[in-house]
């Protein structure tokens, strides 16, 4: 049996910024799906938040107007004391990854330079050209080779082991040899990233499925906050590739089909650069009212930039746009609709990134730390991922060391992989039944029809009907390919059951949440509540069945007050 110390699983940013701040006398393996360099965080490509105050009319930043940006930006939902702490870090989080080698663009001079994001109050999204997380991910993963960081790639997570409130470590299907592995950890930190794919029109990469949350869940770990869902208001249309906040950083304008830029009636001051949440519900909106291009999309206009500083600072965006929609944002307008981009909720952790499980850790989009609240602002993810994926791998180092080695738990580890065995040799004998992309598809229909940007009772309530149903649809699937090695089937199968109850646990607290705030938007509540729900959502899973309670927000200097933009 396989043994570590700390066991990161995830590949991406938040696991290798966990996996370099452990200890180095410690035994520490990363376990992810794909390759490292496959992983989701190489698609961000906007930037990264700090307040250096690099640019000209950034000179006044600072860490408290970050982070008051954030938590305006959040709709008061975000722990206050989280998000200072995540915007204190920054500065000294964005010149460690310039010491480690990643190449940020610069002003002349020399200095990193910046670039303004929506819903901050100066431009403070530090930024590689439109390449800004392949190229931290890139940076950190040839610092994790030579440190000699140990990974097992291919291995997919399926159970989370708990034992009496004492996490013991993990089972994993093991791609390229279809072997189900059980291995033991002292600490285990989940940096699995969202569920993006649980929707049907997601910038999200095939591999996000968010089972990483869905098995912690299981395990009996908290979720909070699963309600608050961003749909990121610029992907492309008929593909729904990112096209980057950056892309109206750099003074892209949003135009109807009446050639107006209709964000002067919904954020006048802000325009373009308003929070994610009410772009994406002013273009959904004018698509509604009949002011979209063949009532499905509007227009994202770079041509004014000119073509030197769209090929200079979105080199990414225009290669997108020429080799997936066959145009030239250089001479014509890019088209975009909003698709889901993101999760504010996720695995319940403190500021220690610990859950109520010990030694159980978190960190990235999978966990909810309390930082984004209702509503993230563009460039905090890449900061949540480093500063908080640095975070766990300290504290879980710290736990490790405090705590002393569990000798009995070989048995019950081998026990549990057993159990995700004879699960498996199940679906292989079933010779028909129902296959699990067809459920699959259904979903996302419904998650997407039903739980999307606008909300309300009947529609959730019919959602929550329907996933029931998949629910019991899924007790018929089988394996109708036998091979398990790089099984494509298996693996959907297996996170499909996680997948129903994310859907479930979004829509369940989407329905209970009887306002509107950030990007949970119900058109029957149309008013943000602060005497009722300021509070997070909290679900744990007992018996198999969610049970809802709810826990308050940590307010500090900031009184709740109206959004305006």
């Amino acid at each position: 049996m396989i043994s570590q110390d700390i066991l990161v699983v995830g590949g991406g940013l938040a696991g290798l910024a966990a996996a370099l701040s452990c200890d180095p006398n410690l035994k520490v393996a990363v376990v992810s799906k794909v390759h490292p360099l496959r992983s989701h965080s190489v698609a961000a490509q906007g930037g990264i938040n700090a307040a250096l105050g690099n640019s000209p009319d950034g000179r006044d930043d600072s860490w408290e107007r970050h982070a008051f940006d954030t938590i305006k930006g959040s709709d008061y939902l975000a722990d206050q004391d989280i998000a200072e702490l995540m915007c204190q870090k920054a500065v000294s989080a964005i010149y460690e990854l310039e010491y480690l080698g990643v190449p940020f663009s610069r002003f002349p001079g020399g200095v990193i330079a910046q670039r303004p994001f929506g819903g901050a109050g100066f431009p403070r999204t530090c930024y590689a050209a439109d390449r800004t997380g392949l190229v931290i991910l890139h940076t950190l993963f040839e610092q994790s080779i030579r440190k000699q960081v140990k990974f097992f790639n291919e291995w997919l997570v399926t159970k989370l082991i708990v034992k009496d409130g004492k996490c013991l470590g993990v089972v994993v299907y093991d791609l390229a040899t279809g072997q189900i592995v059980p291995v033991r950890a002292r600490a285990v930190i989940f940096t699995t990233g969202g569920y993006g794919r649980v929707y049907s029109r997601t910038t999200n990469a095939y591999i996000n499925h968010g089972s990483g949350i869905g098995i912690a869940y299981k395990a009996g770990v908290p979720l909070r906050d699963m309600e608050f869902v961003q749909f990121h208001p610029t992907s492309l249309f008929g593909k729904n590739i990112l096209i980057t906040e950056g892309a109206r950083g750099e003074g892209g304008y949003l135009v109807n089909n009446k050639g107006k830029r209709f964000l002067e009636d919904y954020a006048p001051s802000a325009m373009e650069l308003a929070p994610r949440d009410i772009v994406a519900r002013s273009i959904q909106t004018e698509i509604d009212k009949g002011n979209g291009f063949d009532n499905q999309y509007i227009h994202l206009d770079l041509r004014h930039i000119g073509e030197e500083k769209i090929k200079k600072r979105l080199p990414g965006i225009r290669e997108i746009c020429i080799n997936f929609a066959a145009i030239d944002p250089v001479d014509t307008p890019i088209p975009i609709q909003p698709a889901q981009h993101y999760s504010m909720g996720g695995i319940d952790v403190n500021a220690k990134c610990a859950s109520l499980v010990e030694g159980f850790f978190a960190a990235g989009e999978c966990a909810c730390v309390g930082v984004h609240g209702a509503n993230r602002l563009g460039g905090n993810s890449l900061l949540d991922t480093v500063v908080f994926g640095k975070i766990s791998g300290e504290e879980a180092s710290i736990y490790v060391k405090g705590s002393e080695e569990t000798n009995n738990s070989e048995k019950f580890l081998l026990e549990e992989a057993l159990e995700v065995k004879a699960r498996i040799e199940e679906w292989e004998k079933r010779s028909s039944g129902v296959r699990v992309h067809r459920l699959l598809e259904e979903l996302k229909v419904v998650m997407s029809e039903n739980v999307g940007i606008f909300r309300k009772k009947k529609d959730l309530t019919e959602a929550l009907e329907k996933i029931s149903e998949l629910k019991e649809d899924y007790k018929r699937v089988y394996l109708y390919g036998k091979c398990l090695r790089y099984s494509q089937e298996l693996v959907n199968i297996l996170e499909f059951d996680s997948m129903l109850d994310l859907a479930e646990v979004i829509t369940l607290g989407a329905l209970k949440r009887e306002e509107t705030r950030g990007s949970h938007y119900r058109l029957d509540f149309k008013e943000r509540n602060d005497e009722n729900w300021l509070k997070h959502t909290l679900v744990t899973c007992k018996e198999g069945k969610p049970q809802i309670s709810y826990s308050g927000v940590n307010i500090s200097k900031y009184k709740p007050e109206e959004r305006k933009y």
